[in-house]
């Protein structure tokens, strides 16, 4: 929190005092009432389905009762069951919608577990569980998602095959009322005839055939009650940056843009933003999974970053989405956790090049300066260029090329990523490219590789692709980096940032003489997961041009979100997908880009 003053600078509030502002936080009420929500559902879900958990005294009496309810009871507790564990989590998110179903669904339970259980103690649950909804609304007011349709068709999946292995449940809990040895296959077929209503092979001694329908027919209409439901109701798309967004944010860059490498990152399309109340900052991000990721620094003047960190953490909070804050500077960690409260976690280091210093000359540089004396004597040639001064059938031919050589069906990339090639607007970027000639045959000419900057301020540059032919010489990426470094100076170029290397010092101290243990146990682990995620080898690479390293940190609210943001993080990374596949699309629609800054290729 803040105070603003004529209009952009901010006088910030000491975290404690903005906790004694603004209350006690509402978490503890929807946390234990969606755990507790979990466990009614269960037992409304075990109630429906399993005989001999809703036995009691009062069941053979009102069996015989007129208007029995037992069948349609067992098929109310196994719908509201399951309705209540899909909505458990969105009440711990402090949901809206959430909130207003759970109020009508836990009723709906306890007239269940009344009707088919005769339980005293469920119905006393539920409606302590209604009340103490209803008793704390307030604290239930976040807004809705980002979503689309896709969501529909996600549940109609999930929730299908969920009702599948579920109804085989139910058909197979009455061994003593089975009429015949009906086979595995003739239990699956009367499961899927009973989703959609109809009789199937099995059959059953006394009522117990009507319980097992309705429950199998709740199922199948609760699947495709919530699937229309989803495909129907108003879509809250992910947001985007609109056109006045990018010229605001370009104007800021071209003015503060010197102060983080990854500020041209922000310009991503796929990104929403957020201004400060002056309009001399902004934060960007993107909503992952509940967790709402910001890159890099804010954007703009520091003084005015309180007022963008402020309406940042306002907007996590009308949703009720986890905030973070992946790769910002020291600077900019100081910043957010001194506004916020939120805590700092070193996450790794970049690499920064100074042209002024950079030579191939000298015994550190030998590797590197053999391999790109080998790379060229095989007769490749290499240009680097402003993306501005490529014409467009040769910028169109890169942009192709970049995407055949992604290597991944999904685009990797978010805070350290701009995602596109040789957009109109992006004119300043610096395209470097490797040809060898005589190879004009294959699919791309003779470009056997490429490399991508975008500007960092008004003299240096930031890493952002790196592809190349996998038919070319090793190598390829040291040839045009050394290339890059070597024309900057013609460029006005007089600072490159490389690739971003995670857990860099851990790796670096825990190999050195008198490493202790600990160090070395976690230096172990870094090189057993680099089998997949390349810690080490960015290192490695990163260490061959001798450049001077600068902490990128984590920001976070606690120490139990850290799971969930490690997922989210990866999703925007590209690296874990839990989402549909989509219709194709034409390879020439696809994004053009490598979205992720490794070396993986190498």
């Amino acid at each position: 929190m803040s105070v603003t003053v004529d209009g952009d600078k901010s006088v910030s509030v000491p975290p404690r005092l903005r906790r004694l502002l603004r209350g006690p936080r509402p978490e503890s009420v929807p946390t234990v009432v969606g755990t507790a929500c979990t466990v009614v559902g269960l037992i409304d879900v075990a109630a429906g389905v399993f005989p001999r958990f809703r036995h009691s005294r009062m069941h053979s009496l009102a069996e015989v009762l007129p208007g029995a309810l037992g069948p349609f009871a067992a098929a109310l507790s196994l719908s509201a069951g399951i309705l209540l564990l899909l909505l458990a989590h969105g009440l711990k998110r402090h949901k809206r919608r959430a909130w207003r179903a759970a109020v009508v669904l836990l009723p709906a339970g306890a007239v269940a577990q009344f009707a088919y259980r005769h339980s005293i103690v469920g119905v006393l649950v539920s409606l302590t569980l209604c009340a103490l909804l209803i008793r704390h609304r307030d604290q239930f007011r976040a807004l809705p998602d980002p979503r689309s349709r896709w969501r529909a068709l996600a549940n109609f999946v999930l929730l299908g095959a969920s009702s599948l292995a579920l109804g085989l449940v139910i058909v197979s809990v009455h061994p003593g009322r089975v009429v015949g040895d009906p086979s595995i296959a003739d239990r699956l077929q009367h499961v899927l005839y009973g989703l959609f209503g109809v009789e199937g092979p099995v059959d059953y001694a006394g009522r117990t055939s009507w319980t097992v329908a309705y429950s199998l027919g709740a199922l199948g209409l609760l699947t495709a009650v919530t699937t229309i439901y989803l495909a129907f109701r108003p879509e809250h798309p992910a947001a985007r940056l609109t056109e006045d967004d990018e010229s605001r944010l370009r104007a800021l860059l071209a003015t503060h843009g010197g102060r983080d490498s990854l500020g041209h990152f922000a310009l991503r399309r796929d990104k929403a933003v957020v201004f400060s109340p002056s309009g001399k900052a902004a934060v960007c991000y993107r909503v992952v999974s509940g967790v709402m990721l910001a890159g890099g620094d804010p954007i703009g003047d520091v003084e005015a970053w309180p007022g963008a960190i402020e309406r940042f953490m306002d907007e996590a909070k009308a949703h009720s989405w986890t905030p973070a804050v992946m790769g910002c500077s020291e600077r900019g960690g100081e910043v957010w956790t001194r506004e916020t409260g939120l805590t700092a976690l070193e996450l790794g280091d970049e690499a920064v090049v100074d042209v002024a210093d950079f030579s191939l000359a000298g015994r550190a540089m030998r590797n590197v300066r053999q391999m790109v004396g080998r790379i060229e004597r095989n007769g490749y040639e290499t240009r680097v260029r402003r993306a501005r001064d490529i014409g467009a059938t040769e910028l169109e031919r890169i942009r192709r090329a970049a995407a055949d050589w992604r290597g991944t069906d999904t685009e990797r990339g978010f805070s350290m990523a701009l995602g596109r090639i040789g957009d109109p607007a992006d004119g300043d970027c610096v395209i470097a490219t490797a040809h060898l000639p005589g190879s004009e045959d294959g699919p791309h000419g003779d470009l056997k590789a490429v490399l991508h900057f975008v500007p960092w301020g008004r003299d240096g540059m930031s890493l952002e692709l790196m592809r190349r032919d996998r038919s070319a010489d090793p190598g390829m990426n040291e040839l045009l980096i050394v290339a890059s470094l070597q024309a900057a100076g013609k460029l006005g170029v007089k600072q490159v940032s490389l690739n971003f290397a995670m857990f860099r010092s851990a790796l670096a101290r825990g190999e050195r003489l008198g490493a202790g243990p600990v160090l070395r146990c976690w230096r172990g682990l870094l090189i057993f997961l680099s089998r997949w995620f390349q810690i080490e080898s960015l290192y490695k690479f990163n260490a061959k041009f001798r450049p001077r390293w600068e902490p990128r940190f984590m920001v976070f609210r606690s120490s139990r979100d850290l799971p969930r943001i490690g997922i989210a993080a990866m999703q925007a990374e590209g690296f874990v997908n839990f989402s549909l596949p989509r219709p194709f699309r034409p390879r020439a629609q696809r994004p053009c880009g490598h979205t992720l800054r490794t070396a993986q290729e190498h």
